[in-house]
């Protein structure tokens, strides 16, 4: 009733309303109304959509960018193995031109030095252990070879 006349925009005249019959409806169906039915009863607000859509896009947005930034940082670890990779490589490479008067053998540690004449040297001898004859101008990196036949950098120069 209260609906047509809403629609209709008529007004509605206090002094024809059947106030019994209306306490009589409210009793028997107050959860049709828009308002509390009694002074204690709870207070009824409609719900503001538009705040609950943006909280919950808020809240996606906040979800996905945590998201985002985990996949970067996988994306930044996986890179800096590569080029730790890389870099082994390049290391391996090199060992392998250099001069060496021994087999190494997996699992131990040696030193690569560079020769004044710019070659490379493989030795068995820390930098701290050479004394006052040194053959080599600098010291580049201790090295371990690994199973795969790479070397791990231990300690660059």
């Amino acid at each position: 009733m209260a609906e047509d006349l809403r629609k209709t925009g008529k007004k509605v005249d206090l002094e024809q309303v059947d106030m019994d019959r209306m306490a009589e409806m409210v009793a028997e169906n107050p959860g049709l109304i828009h308002f509390p039915h009694t002074v204690g009863g709870a207070m009824i607000k409609p719900e503001d959509k538009g705040k609950i859509k943006g909280r919950a896009v808020a809240a996606m947005h906040e979800q996905t960018e945590m998201q985002v930034q985990q996949i970067y940082e996988q994306m930044k670890l996986l890179a800096d193995q590569a080029n730790a990779i890389k870099k082994r490589v390049e290391v391996s490479e090199r060992i392998y031109q250099a001069k060496m008067s021994f087999e190494p053998l997996i699992g131990k540690i040696y030193y690569l030095y560079e020769r004044e004449d710019g070659t490379d040297l493989l030795s068995l001898i820390a930098p701290e252990e050479w004394g006052r004859s040194k053959a080599f101008s600098n010291f580049v990196a201790e090295v371990k070879l690994l199973a795969d036949h790479t070397w791990e950098i231990l300690r660059k120069g």
